[in-house]
């Protein structure tokens, strides 16, 4: 079984290529896209334990009213830093889990592609899923003592040289949203309930909630 850790910038400066969208309207959608995230973790039958890394404390409450529990930001700086953090944090309360890192910004991961990214693989084994466009990194896992994310400009590179790629459509799963159009595709495919409240007026009529 596993421990998933999702790492979100507090919503007041996340999604900064959402910018166009107006303050709070950004805000709102950035807050959305990271619950209906860990709501989709927390349903996925291999997945034990989710942990949310966030430093913003009404965010955290949010994570907190849907069963997540959360812990802040380490090194805001440096997102490998931080998960490496909150890999030795789950690691002292679920010491029996593996731990899995995972974006914070996947509004169409349905539980089952992640169920099935993680089945495919042995519990421990160091592996990653490529983002859609492939130069990118969705998830990582590894055991506790060989968990080394390397996230970051070209990481699917960087993951290639220590994990092994996770193969598959996985289209939720790989699916990240940054701006607009990503944003779009990730609606073409479906996404949670609090992104397709949000983002209905910017997309216009789609396909039915993921789960």
């Amino acid at each position: 079984m596993y421990v998933v850790l999702v790492p979100v910038k507090p919503p007041a400066v996340g999604k900064s290529r959402l910018a166009e969208l107006g303050d709070q309207e950004r805000r709102e959608l950035a807050a959305a896209i990271a619950l209906d995230t860990v709501e989709a973790c927390r349903a996925a039958v291999t997945v034990s334990e989710v942990l949310g890394i966030t430093d913003d404390a009404g965010f955290a409450a949010q994570l907190a009213s849907i069963g997540c529990v959360s812990i802040p930001d380490g090194t805001s700086d440096d997102l490998n830093g931080t998960l490496r953090l909150a890999a030795a944090e789950a690691r002292r309360r679920w010491p029996e889990l593996v731990p899995v890192a995972l974006l914070g910004d996947l509004p169409a991961l349905r539980p089952a592609e992640l169920d099935a990214a993680l089945t495919s693989i042995e519990p421990g084994e160091a592996a990653y899923v490529a983002d859609a466009d492939g130069s990118g990194t969705s998830l990582y896992t590894a055991a506790y003592d060989d968990f080394s994310p390397r996230f970051g400009g070209g990481s699917a590179a960087a993951h290639d040289m220590v994990a092994r790629p996770i193969a598959g459509e996985l289209p939720g799963l790989r699916r990240d949203v940054d701006d607009l159009t990503d944003l779009r595709q990730a609606w073409a495919l479906g996404v949670g309930p609090r992104t397709r409240r949000r983002a209905a007026s910017l997309v216009g009529d789609g396909p039915s909630d993921v789960f």
